[in-house]
């Protein structure tokens, strides 16, 4: 199973536009690299590759990569779009996949509801070209292209329904992703780790993770924000990685926001995730799993 970090950062991007902090200033300065918005693709022949989240950074994500250009005309390499979530930072760019012949889009019935009758994003996008919807029930294994099998699980999440669906189940979610004996796991949203999930990455190949904020306060102690990590629905990394070091197999961390001091090769936060044998996901990085 191959796969490729296009993007490592959470929404906004590293730096982000409007931001003047410690982390954003160091990229901008050129002491750190810059981070595009979060999303990944995964393949098992490097011919059909599936996107995880599509971030408003899609574009430039996929120019990048050329394994993602098109082969003949406009063919694409893109077999599908899964969705975690619902949010912009996921989702904006799907509507720049809007000159596709069509768009096949695996979502929970909670995030198909929300991007057509909460955010009108589906609908706008239909408008364009067609959106084949394939219904993603957590729990449920899913056979894709190339042998890939493909499983949801829930997260549990008490941040706020922004368009108030009245779905909870399937709100959020992870995905476990199978091939050939190897497994992935893709988790970039994740406000606790219960013993249920914790079951469900123990024995994964690897783990991408997320590692939005690094401490439960951070933004409300920079002045930058005024709601807490988990607030955000986001497990601070401070308190994640003491239940991820001793899990075996590959775990990094993704989705950082433009604040999290381990995006700083030398800051101190930095070198306790990499002490954990942890790591810290770049843009354009690519495991085989």
């Amino acid at each position: 199973m191959f796969v490729r970090v296009l993007g490592s950062a959470a929404g906004g991007g590293s730096p982000q536009w409007n931001c003047g902090c410690r982390v954003c200033s160091a990229v901008r300065a050129g002491a750190a690299p810059p981070r595009s918005q979060s999303s990944v693709v995964v393949s098992t022949d490097r011919e059909r590759w599936f996107l995880i989240n599509a971030s408003p950074d899609v574009r430039t994500q996929f120019d990048a990569f050329t394994d993602l250009h098109p082969r003949r005309g406009r063919e694409t390499p893109l077999a599908g779009v899964l969705l975690t979530d619902a949010e912009l930072d996921h989702t904006l760019g799907l509507l720049q996949l809007r000159e596709a012949s069509s768009v096949q889009l695996f979502t929970t019935p909670a995030i198909h509801k929300t991007l057509r009758d909460g955010s009108g994003l589906l609908r706008l996008l239909e408008r364009y070209c067609p959106v084949e919807w394939q219904e993603v029930l957590p729990g449920t294994e899913m056979s894709l292209a190339g042998g890939l099998c493909a499983r949801a699980f829930d997260v549990p999440t008490t941040k706020r329904d922004r368009f108030r669906t009245g779905l909870e189940h399937g709100r959020v979610v992870g995905y476990r992703m199978v091939h050939a004996g190897r497994t992935l796991v893709y988790l970039p949203g994740v406000q606790s780790l219960t013993p249920a999930l914790l079951s469900v990455i123990g024995d994964c190949d690897c783990l991408l993770i997320d590692g939005t904020c690094w401490s439960d306060d951070e933004l409300v102690r920079l002045g930058l924000g005024s709601k807490t990590s988990r607030q955000m629905g986001h497990l601070p990394v401070a308190e994640s990685l003491p239940l991820l070091g001793d899990r075996g197999g590959r775990t990094i961390y993704v989705h950082m926001n433009n604040t999290n001091p381990i995006l700083l090769t030398d800051s101190p936060q930095r070198r306790r995730v990499e002490a954990g044998g942890l790591e810290v996901a770049v843009d354009g990085l690519e495991l085989e799993v």
